[in-house]
């Protein structure tokens, strides 16, 4: 299984969007996706290099920390399960194009594992 990418998620509320995507773009991020409630910035020089704001999550019941793209969901998925380790919210397929699960990592952080369809 491949690491394509890791996002930081930032909790971020609506009030404050604007004035983080002008933080943000201080340092040279630049708006990539916009679905309302999860915004993602990312640099013009390395599009890989990410960073999301969320409002919240639109189908899970937390915000996740931390995405990792994964090149094999489902393979992850079953590494997880085997693992013992604590599915947050089950493996689906979301509207926005991609396939994902989230776990709790040993320090508690909520991890958004994914893969685009």
């Amino acid at each position: 299984m491949a690491v394509h990418r890791v996002v930081p998620n930032i909790h971020s509320d609506a009030a404050h969007a604007q004035e983080s995507r002008d933080f943000y773009g201080l340092l040279g991020f630049h708006e990539v996706m916009n679905h309302g409630w999860i915004t993602t910035l990312a640099s013009p020089t390395a599009p890989a290099a990410q960073i999301s704001l969320m409002t919240g999550d639109k189908t899970a019941p937390v915000t996740p920390d931390l995405s990792i793209e994964v090149d094999d969901v489902d393979a992850a998925y079953a590494l997880m399960r085997v693992s013992g380790t604590e599915i947050i919210h089950p493996l689906q397929d979301e509207e926005w194009g991609v396939r994902r699960f989230f776990v709790s990592d040993p320090n508690g952080r909520v991890i958004n594992i994914l893969s685009h369809r």
